[in-house]
Order: C-alpha cells, then structure tokens, then sequence
C-alpha cells in the first residue's frame, strides 16, 4: 500500500465522529455517522481504543487511490460492552482473551477479580480500566458461562455477543403465570364464532408454535368462480395489552431468535406454546383476514374481524404435499375429513400464483440449509431445506393477507408500520450489469428496472448449471427490507402497499398491525405507548437509511397513498419501524453467527479431506468455495491459487491469472482441501487440489500458450507458493503492512493494492 507523506489538504482538518470497528488483524475502521466511505484505522492507532468505542478522528494521509487513513484525536464514549472470552492464566498473570477478535486486546484480570471461573472456561469480563497507549484493558469476571465445548456454549456465547436478550424480566413471567391457560367465556363475547369451520395448521415438523391456520372454499366472486380463502392469526394483542410488563420485554426483543435446536422466544412460553398457540382441538382467540378470491387469483373483496377458531387438525409441509401429490393414497386416508379442503387451498393457490406471475414478482431459487444436530448439539449433517407445494401454498396465502392488512390501513388512514423494500442501488445496478454481460446472456436490467425485469432473468436462467450463482446475484442486488411507516411499497414481491400481520407471536410489528386494525374497526386511534430508548442496532440502521436516502435523491415515489399523521406520531413510528428493523437483523447476525460456529467445529473434524465445490463469490484476497453437498463455505486464499499474479476484475467479479489467464469467477467448479479452521474467527481455509490443473490447461490454450506436458505446476514453484502462502498467514500486521508498502512501491502503475480488508 503506497502511502502519500504530504502534508493533507486543509478540508482534512476537519474532525469526523463515529464507531470504531475492529479487525482481528489488528488494524480497525471508523464508521462515520454520516455513512460516508470508513476511515482505516491502524494497529497503533487501536491500542488506546475497543470495538465499538465511539471516537473523533482527523483524517492525516490517503493512498494513492484516495482512501482515507485517521488519526484518533478523541475518544467520545466507551459504551458498556461486557466481552465474552476465554480466560487463561500464563505466567502468574490472569486475562481473558477475547472470542470476538474484533477486540484485538486481550482483557488483564487481577487476581482477585477472577470469582469461581477456572483456566479455561468461558466467561463474561466487565471492564474495570479501559486501553491505553501502553495498557492493555483492566476488568473482573462477570459471568462464567462454562467449558467450550458445553452443548449449546456457541449459543451462550452469541447471545451474548450480540446483547440478545434472553431473560424475561421479573415483571414479565409475573404477569404471564397470571394469564388463564385456556380461553375463557368472557374472552368469546364480541367475537365471530368460527370454531365449526375446519381451520388447520400447516408448518414444519419442528414447530412448536403456530400463528396461522387457513381454510378455503369455492364461491361465486362476482359473476364467476372464485374461493372464499380465511387466514386465521393468532390473537396476541387480546393478552398482551399495550405498555404492559410483557409488551415491553417483547418490544425490547422485537423478533424471536432461532437457533438450531433453541429458540429465544418474544413472549414467555405460556403465551408462544399455549395461550397464543393455534393448537389441535382446543379454542383459541383470534383475528381473521377474510377474503374472496377470484379466477385470476385478484382479491375481490376482504374484511377484518376477532373470532374464535377451533383448530382441526395439525398438519406438517411434508404430510399436505404428499396429499396434494396423491389425493387417494396413504395420507389421505389418513386425513380424509380434510382432503377436500386442501385441495380447494390447492386450487386458490394456483390462482393466487398465476396473478403473482403477471405482477412480475421475484421467485428466486435458493438454497436454504439447515443443520441437524445430536443430543450433545454435535452436527450430525447440514441438508437443504426443500421447498414444496405445501410450503408455497401457506406462502401466498400469507402474502395475501398481508396484503389486505397494509391496504386496509391505508383506507383507514392510521399510522402503521409497513413492510417496505425498495429497488436496488445506482451502484447495485452497475455492478449486476456488468455481471450480466459477462455472461453474455443478452439480458440486463433498466436504468428504472421494474421486478419484472428480475423476474425474466431468473427464469430465463433457472435451467443453467450456474443458476444458484445467477440468482444469488440478482438478490444481492437488491437492498434489505424494513418497516417504515412511510410506505413506499414491496419491489420484490412487486405490491404497492405490504406489511407483516401474520406472525404477532414470534414479531412485535406483527403485533402492531394487529391493533392498529383493531383501532380502525372501533372507530378508534391506537397510540403506541413510552417505549424503551432503541439501542446501538437502531442507531447503526439509521445511518444506513440516510445513507440510502441521500444516494436515491428525487427518485419516484409509490403511487400509493399516503398516511397522513403528526409528526409526533411520525417520529414515534419511525422509532419503532427502525428498533424492529435493527433487531431483525440483529436476529440474523446472532442466528448467523452459531452457524458458523457449528460449521466450523464440524469441518475441524474432516481437515485434510477433498471436496468438490463451486465458486460461491471472488474477491481481490482469493475465492470463497461453497463445498457441494455439505453447503459450508470456505476461503482459497489468493496465495494458494498458484505462482502467478492473480487480478481481481469487479465487473465481471472474477480473479483472472494474467500468465495462464485462468479464471475463477462465480460458478466455476473446483477441488479442494480442507486446510485450515479457526473456530475463533468463524473461518474455514481450503486449499486448491492440484492449483486447477484442467482450468490452467484450457486457459493456456486459449492464449497459444503451450501447457505443460504433465499437466502439473514444478514442484520447486509449489513449495515456494505454500512457504509463501504460510508466510503471510503468520506475519503480523506491521510486517504486512511493510511488505505490502514495499511491494506496492516496486510495481509500475496498475499494480496490485493490497491495503487490508473489512
């Protein structure tokens, strides 16, 4: 990395605020609160500072393409983080060494502050000192959490990490062993009653709590055929009043949290299980959405009211496809009562498909795994979640009834959260442009794209040997989700107006839409209540969003109309959409996170061994393999690709040999070694089988360029790359960063850049 020693321009003066960032190298980033470009922080610069701290820096120098590196002039807060980590005791001394390496410091811990942790174990450490210049940070064991290798620790761990909260207040389960544990006469008064009409459930074979149960038959919409589709919803809002002890623990959670074989639950196991629960054969309160569908699979007509249901049956994805497969086979004699009831859910689903394929909405196909574990939480295999008829079937049947919820707030003109996703980026754009034309499919996208336009793509490619890549890119293409109460409407599901009332067990803006509806059937308004101050998620989104917000200038608008509302209740709303976004992510990270934790300690077991894979993503640092069959992810290091310079094309995102001129880019089919693991950093290492051997030759003949008789690299060059690529792996970050300066230095212009990663 070559480095510019001038003097900086005077506007560089300026002293910039935001989040420090570690990075397990050493060196770290600050995250500006304006969401411009990070600026590079270096591994002195991070002595005095942690993870997380918020600080003021001045920018003091850029390399030669213009980025940014800083100077800490401030340390503005050192938010509370307890750190989770291993405490260790080496030379009379006692410290706790991190399992986020983001920290970068190890904890020192005096001898009287280590409690009844042992070497070893597993702990909690609050920060007594924090870092100095030339002082490590100074704390006291809060927590000792356990061995590493307990059942479940990984989870401990993550929740931790994340500040998931994961125990209910006091207040909260006081309140919940006061609820009933059944519906009682009083709780029916006012309420349809629909506990002779054949609802079910339809979930996975895990469930353990059920928000929705459907039902359908055929009925004149109009002048032609149509169904009658009822969507049943748990009806959480009846027994969780706002502004309660157990709504502000479910506020403060804003999604429930799903490991494998643990859930972390929004509301207490009474309500989730029991009381909210759509269970066989009991009654249970709920709100419907009920709905006429026509031919073409439009909603006709639809209204809301609170009912009370009596679930049917219980039935599994797996048990509805092998009905709907074989209507007089062995399920279905089983199930017989209700054999024609899912075939007329059947029949509506198809329409509601057909009108979903004129809409132009997005159907990606993906592969979502899912880890299956031994009593001791061992993995015991990772397998693909299949998706099947009944899956899509309860899909569109949801997508329908939340489509009625956000117009239904609309007409009503309440405040409300809606589920919004909104196109992708300028910069997105180009980037899957580019991506498209080098695969030469003659198919783009527009400078407004419309879904349809994705839509097309994926379908077109869908029998493609790459088409997981080629969808995977379409949807890294477009920006997340989130709930706003300014609706702007859905683009990949292709609706103007889209929120979430099917789920209020497992997420609170679910449980929102749920009152809200409530509000405007009585004629009323629903005010949300003094809720908590949102957290450092919230605040990170936020930032995000005006990022956003900036980038996309005078963009269009929805034709949709808008909610009108006081800006009071504006900034409420917006507060609330924003806590649920952030902690929905915050979800995903943590659920993330054990994952790769479980991935990892699986893969440990099988280092040394070949698997063919493919090229799930190419970067300037080397190629990340998606192993084939076991669906766990892993690094080629660009060290490990050969003795050559490899360059890293970002349009076609590909690496390119500039001697060979092989190529791996997104799809290419590889073979590799398991390498390497580190448990701590979430990482799994490969290396490349015989450096691509068949890719080398092919590429060296599209060049003229005679391959070797044998088809092999010489040997000398082999051992030299791996002495090279084991170098790198153990020099420390000076010593990098010297190399790196050095190399950069030595090159003519175009070299390669080698400054650290995020």
């Amino acid at each position: 990395m070559y480095i510019k020693n001038v003097a900086p321009p005077s506007g560089l003066l300026e002293e910039i605020e935001g989040s420090v960032q570690g990075h397990r190298d050493g060196h770290g980033f600050l995250i500006r609160d304006s969401g411009e470009s990070d600026i590079y922080l270096s591994p002195n610069e991070m002595r005095a500072v942690l993870h997380k701290d918020r600080v003021k820096v001045r920018i003091v120098r850029q390399d030669r393409k213009g980025r940014p590196e800083g100077r800490i002039v401030e340390i503005v807060e050192r938010p509370e983080q307890p750190i989770i980590g291993r405490l260790l005791h080496e030379g009379g001394l006692w410290l706790v060494a991190p399992e986020d390496k983001r920290y970068g410091q190890d904890v020192m811990i005096p001898k009287g502050a280590t409690g009844t942790a042992k070497p070893g174990q597993v702990v909690v450490v609050e920060l007594t000192e924090p870092p100095a210049l030339f002082g490590q940070p100074v704390g006291r064991v809060k927590e000792v959490l356990g061995e590493i290798d307990d059942p479940g620790m990984e989870i401990e761990i993550a929740v931790r990490k994340y500040s998931v909260p994961h125990e209910f207040s006091a207040g909260c389960l006081e309140q919940a062993k006061g609820l009933p544990d059944k519906v009682l006469a009083k709780d029916r008064k006012d309420r349809v009653d629909l506990r002779d009409v054949p609802l079910v459930t339809i979930d996975g074979e895990d469930a353990r709590d059920f928000d929705d149960a459907v039902y359908c038959e055929p009925a004149k919409v109009g002048r032609g055929k149509g169904w009658r589709l009822l969507v049943a919803i748990a009806d959480v809002s009846h027994y969780v009043q706002t502004g309660s002890d157990i709504d502000i623990d479910a506020y403060d959670r804003a999604t429930s949290v799903y490991f494998p074989r643990r859930v972390i639950p929004m509301l207490p196991e009474k309500l989730s299980n029991g009381l909210c629960s759509l269970n066989p054969d009991v009654d249970r309160l709920c709100m419907v959405c009920d709905m006429l569908v026509n031919a073409k699979g439009d909603v006709h007509a639809y209204q809301f009211y609170p009912a009370v249901m009596h679930s049917h049956a219980r039935f599994t994805y797996t048990e509805v496809a092998a009905i709907l497969a074989n209507t007089r086979g062995p399920e279905a004699l089983k199930r017989k009562a209700r054999v024609t009831d899912l075939m007329n859910l059947q029949d509506v689903y198809k329409a509601l498909l057909a009108s979903r394929a004129v809409r132009g909405a997005v159907d990606f196909e993906t592969t979502e795994t899912q880890i299956v574990c031994d009593e001791s939480g061992r993995i015991e295999r990772i397998v693909p979640r299949v998706r099947n008829e009944a899956h899509r079937l309860i899909e569109e049947a949801m997508l329908a009834a939340n489509v009625c919820s956000a117009d239904f707030i609309q007409q009503g003109k309440h405040p409300g959260l809606f589920r919004v996703h909104e196109g992708p980026t300028a910069e997105k754009k180009d980037i899957l442009r580019n991506y498209l034309k080098a695969l030469g499919l003659g198919m783009s996208i527009s400078d407004d794209p419309h879904t349809s336009e994705f839509q097309k793509i994926a379908q077109a490619t869908k029998d493609r040997p790459d088409a997981q890549q080629i969808h995977t890119m379409l949807l890294r293409s477009m920006q997340q989700a989130i709930y706003t109460p300014v609706n702007s409407g859905h683009f990949g599901l292709a609706y103007e107006a889209y929120t979430h009332f099917t789920s209020p067990i497992r997420r609170y803006p679910d449980l929102l839409v749920h009152r809200v509806i409530k509000a405007i059937l009585l004629d009323r308004k629903y005010t949300l209540p003094s809720l908590p101050v949102p957290g450092e998620a919230h605040a990170k989104l936020t930032k995000r969003l005006e990022k956003g917000r900036a980038a996309k200038g005078d963009a269009p608008e929805s034709s949709a109309p808008r909610v009108r509302m006081s800006a009071a209740d504006q900034r409420a709303w917006e507060a609330a959409g924003l806590h649920c976004s952030a902690n929905e992510r915050r979800a995903d990270e943590a659920s993330r996170d054990v994952e790769a934790w479980l991935k990892c300690k699986y893969m440990r077991e099988h280092l040394g061994e070949e698997y063919g894979g493919v090229v799930s993503a190419a970067t300037s640092f080397g190629i990340f393999v998606t192993l084939d069959n076991l669906y766990v992810e892993g690094l080629v290091h660009i060290t490990e690709l050969g003795g050559e310079y490899y360059r890293f094309d970002e349009l076609r995102q590909e690496l390119r040999g500039e001697r060979t001129g092989i190529r791996y880019a997104i799809g290419s089919r590889v073979q590799v070694q398991v390498s390497r693991v580190d448990l701590d950093g979430r990482k799994i290492d490969f290396r490349l089988v015989h450096a691509g051997d068949e890719l080398v030759q092919r590429a060296m003949r599209d060049k003229g360029v005679s391959p070797p008789a044998d088809g092999r690299r010489d040997k000398q060059r082999l051992v030299k790359d791996r002495r090279l690529a084991h170098a790198e792996r153990n020099r420390s970050p000076i010593q990098a960063l010297k190399a790196s300066v050095k190399k950069a230095a030595a090159k003519k212009k175009g070299g390669r850049n080698n400054k650290p990663q995020r």
